[in-house]
């Protein structure tokens, strides 16, 4: 496969899950670093969902990206440690603005 560059937006199943996990065949924002996806077999990535959230920011962000089939959020609070097996094709990217909010949301989330 080729390599998964941060800030792509590819496929991915996320099957099995449990609990209030996102599910099924989704997109997925890639935030960890080409290095790391590239060593390590796995990537850190937050799934999109076209349901528009009852949350609002830092729970979820509305992407502006171009080439996305529907209108879409970033659930911030939905981050995983997923297999490169898992990941399939690239869809889109994400702007580096779009990006670094997603980051800036996860940390009030987690208290950074």
């Amino acid at each position: 496969m080729a390599g998964i560059l941060r800030g792509e937006i590819r496929w991915a199943d996320l099957d099995p899950t449990r609990g209030q996990e996102q599910s099924g065949q989704r997109p997925v924002l890639i935030l960890s670093a080409d290095v790391f996806n590239e060593r390590s077999g796995t990537v850190i990535a937050v799934a999109l969902t076209s349901q528009e959230p009852r949350a609002g920011f830092p729970l979820t962000l509305r992407l502006m990206t171009r080439g996305l089939p529907k209108q879409s959020w970033v659930k911030i609070s939905q981050i995983r440690v997923l297999s490169t097996e898992r990941i399939g094709r690239r869809i889109a990217r994400a702007s580096a603005e779009d990006l670094a909010r997603v980051v800036e949301g996860l940390n009030e989330i987690i208290g950074g």
